[in-house]
Formats: C-alpha cells, sequence, structure tokens
C-alpha cells in the first residue's frame, strides 16, 4: 500500500489522469494534483471525491512551477499529453527532484524520444524513468515478456492483436494522434528488421484469430502502437506488429465519435478489450492473452502498480526501461487481476501467415 506516501499526478485533471488519482488514494497514497489548467485543478480539488488534496499548477514553459508541483513527492505520474511537448520538461523536473518518472504515452515518437534523450543520463543517476506505463506499450510489453518466459532470450516474431469492441477517444488521445501525424509528415510508422521505418503503403485488414468469447475478427494490419517501441527495447525480436480490430479503428478515425461515458460506479466505459499477444520463435508459438473493460480505466491500474512497485524496490533495472524489463512480468500482471484476466498459452504453429 501507499502509506500516505504523496505522488504527484501531471494532467490530473483529464480523462486517465482523474482514473489514477482514484487508483492512488485506493492504494493508500495521497495525490498531489497538479497540471496547467488552475482552474481545472481547482474543481477537481473541491469536487467530492478528491477534496482535501492540494493542487499546484504547473506549466511544461515554467521548470520552477514544476519543481514546486514535484516538492515532497515520492514519484510523478505524468497523465499529460501531448506527451511530445511535456514528457520531457516532467522528465526534467523529476530527475532535479530525485523521484521516479512514469507516464502513460502512446505517442510512439515521444516514448522514441524519451529513450533516446535520457537513457544515458537516468542511468548514470541511477534513476528510474519508465514511459508507455500504459494500455498502449505498458501492457503488450508486460504480455510479451511474461509469454517468452525464462527460457526464450529471443524470438523471430512478436504480433500483439487489440480486440476492441469499441474506441471512443478522449480529446487527449485526438490531440496525440495529431502531433504523430504531423510528426511523421503524415507517413505511417511499423518496426521491422529490427527498426522502425516510415512508409506510405496502405494497410491491410486481415482477419485474426481471436480466443473466445471474441472469436475470428477483422483487423487493420500494421496499425502500429507504442508496443513497437517498449518491447524492443529489451527484447531482441526483429519483427513486432501491432493490429486493431476494424470496428475500433473506425470510431477512432471518425470524427464525430463521442468521448468515452461512464456506466460503472468506477467511472469505466462499456468498451471492452481482449488483448491477444503471439510471439513466436523457430517453431513454436506462445500466447499470452489479457480481457478487460475500458482501456483508459486499466491504465491506472498499471501506472499506479509500477509506482508501488518502483518504490517499494521490486525492479529489475534503473535508467529508462519499459513495464517488461524492469518488472517481473507475470508477477505484475498476477496483481492486476481484479481489473482484468490473463491467460497464456503455448503451441506449434504450421504459418506465419494470416488470412486476407
Amino acid at each position: 500500500m501507499g502509506t500516505g506516501l504523496k505522488v504527484a499526478v501531471f494532467g490530473a485533471y483529464g480523462h486517465t489522469g482523474r482514473f489514477v488519482v482514484a487508483q492512488l488514494r485506493d492504494r493508500g497514497f495521497v495525490p498531489v494534483l497538479s497540471g496547467r489548467d488552475a482552474d481545472k485543478l481547482k474543481l477537481l480539488a473541491e469536487s467530492e471525491s478528491e477534496s482535501g488534496l492540494d493542487a499546484r499548477p504547473a506549466s511544461v514553459d515554467d521548470p520552477a512551477s514544476l519543481d514546486r508541483a514535484l516538492a515532497g513527492a515520492a514519484a510523478v505520474i505524468n497523465c499529460a499529453g501531448p506527451f511530445a511537448a511535456t514528457a520531457a520538461p516532467v522528465i526534467e523536473a523529476a530527475l532535479r527532484a530525485g523521484i521516479p518518472y512514469v507516464d502513460v504515452a502512446a505517442e510512439i515518437e515521444a516514448n522514441v524520444d524519451t529513450f533516446a534523450h535520457f537513457s544515458d543520463r537516468a542511468r548514470a543517476a541511477g534513476a528510474v524513468i519508465v514511459p508507455a506505463m500504459a494500455f498502449y506499450g505498458g501492457l503488450g510489453d508486460l504480455l510479451a515478456t511474461a509469454a517468452m518466459g525464462d527460457d526464450w532470450t529471443a524470438a523471430d516474431e512478436a504480433h500483439i492483436a487489440y480486440g476492441l469492441n469499441s474506441w471512443h477517444p478522449t480529446a487527449g488521445t485526438r490531440e496525440a494522434g495529431a502531433v504523430s501525424h504531423q510528426r511523421r509528415g503524415g507517413r505511417r510508422i511499423r518496426y521491422t528488421n529490427g527498426q522502425l521505418e516510415h512508409h506510405t503503403d496502405e494497410l491491410p485488414t486481415l482477419e485474426w484469430p481471436f480466443p473466445d468469447p471474441m472469436g475470428p475478427r477483422a483487423v487493420i494490419g500494421e496499425f502500429t502502437m507504442a508496443d513497437v517501441v517498449t518491447v524492443p527495447s529489451h527484447l531482441p525480436i526483429p519483427e513486432v506488429r501491432t493490429y486493431m480490430a476494424v470496428e475500433a479503428a473506425r470510431d477512432l478515425s471518425a470524427p464525430d465519435t463521442p468521448a468515452p461515458t461512464a456506466v460503472d460506479e468506477r467511472g469505466r466505459s462499456a468498451q471492452t478489450f481482449l488483448v491477444d499477444v503471439v510471439v513466436r520463435n523457430g517453431g513454436a508459438e506462445r500466447r499470452a492473452v489479457a480481457r478487460g473493460q475500458d482501456i483508459y480505466a486499466i491504465t491506472a491500474p498499471l501506472a499506479v502498480e509500477a509506482v508501488h512497485r518502483i518504490l517499494t524496490g521490486q525492479t529489475r533495472a534503473v535508467g529508462v526501461a519499459s513495464a517488461g524489463e524492469i518488472f517481473d512480468a507475470p508477477d505484475f500482471l498476477r496483481a492486476l487481476s481484479s481489473y482484468m484476466s490473463t491467460e497464456y498459452m503455448s503451441t506449434e504453429y504450421m504459418s506465419t501467415e494470416l488470412s486476407h
């Protein structure tokens, strides 16, 4: 449990930030509310659910304000996108404060920047920085790492298929997507032959054999997510491919798809997910599957469990590290059993080709 330790949440009033704040309180931490909009912070701090919490406005353009926001905190969770703008300044503040940094960035480029710009400094300082500790990036990496087991040190390919029954994006998701699109110059991105590459190829529609209860479903191939940064950051896998259910991709691309709407006491939407991770090596195939509800809500226990483990010394690395590298992946996933289910399978496979 958090035993009263303070954890700063930058972007606390955002959709995901509110889930993180609630999860921190449930785990016994004391959230420190921070973000760029002082009025929204004040409203959150005065709300019935978060009354009594300290609100500290801060701007990424004002390092002193970030230092004040992090003062006395044991760690910081950055929930404020676009992370292309917020990650580096908040990481710098965390390094100055000497505290761990965790973010929930799904932006591929922002995560690449974090590894490129801070790995050496963080390692030299003995600091812990965990990017993409979220549904995209963190969860897929934990599942892939757990599927590898202790006996596979490398694999030929990893496939991460997202079976979302819908995707009502938040305003933050749309804004982050626009920033990534601009940074790529309208091109797409994939991870192949051991490296990220830009391309302009049309994305294929394939049929992915999701396990029950979802079953086979059409997906968009090379619908590339943050897993192409987190997984190969520590696992020697030259081909990492991600896929998205057609229905979810259609929701995301439609400009009039509404934001998520709460349907239960936790504030979760009706969205369900099935993440199917397949790792192949030689003629063997290993699979890890996670099922749950609401991709934004599940990000909160992922991020808060990460903070808990960092602060209690349950880590395997220092510096910039993805979830699968720094944590015991199977044990971490077991700790989330009240939020989602996980299962593993191991088989031989006949072909690497999916059906068109």
